[in-house]
């Protein structure tokens, strides 16, 4: 694997280790876990751009694969899932989507803070629709599994 998607991912990695503090995270491997799931995100949204996935599209799946690592990792931690999610999330939120939006809104450019807005938008419900099929589906099978016995 080249230096292209190696590297922002080692990058992703590191941007999560601080917000592991934020987030209290204090353990060395809880801190290099949320850093691993960070990393496994970014991954799968280069690895989506390089197959021609859109951003909405890349946005979705790399939000599930964190997501179903974030449940693997609560499960054999014995810890919230969410700690895990919402750090391992973080180098996936369209912050420079939200940056350009907010200047185009500024210089009163109306069509390109439109078109950026809903991409941004689009961005960040993929997000959260990763994240809900996700959990929904573990839900459901705890909650089936738990009427079976």
């Amino acid at each position: 694997m080249s230096w292209t998607y190696f590297l922002p991912c080692l990058w992703a990695f590191f941007g999560c280790l601080g917000f592991c503090l934020i987030f209290n995270i204090r353990s060395a491997a809880g801190m290099a876990l949320c850093g691993l799931g960070g990393s496994l995100g970014w991954l799968v949204y280069l690895l989506g751009e390089l197959a021609g996935w859109g951003t909405l599209v890349c946005s979705f799946f790399a939000a599930v694969a964190v997501s179903i690592y974030s449940e693997g990792m609560a499960r054999v931690r014995k810890c919230p899932a969410t700690g895990y999610l919402t750090v391992s999330l973080i180098p996936l939120v369209p912050g420079a989507g939200i940056y350009y939006t907010m200047e185009y809104a500024l210089q009163g450019q109306t069509q390109r803070f439109l078109e950026q807005g809903m991409l941004t938008l689009g961005a960040a419900v993929s997000l959260a629709a990763g994240v809900l099929v996700v959990s929904s589906a573990v839900r459901i099978y705890y909650l089936l599994r738990r009427r079976a016995s």
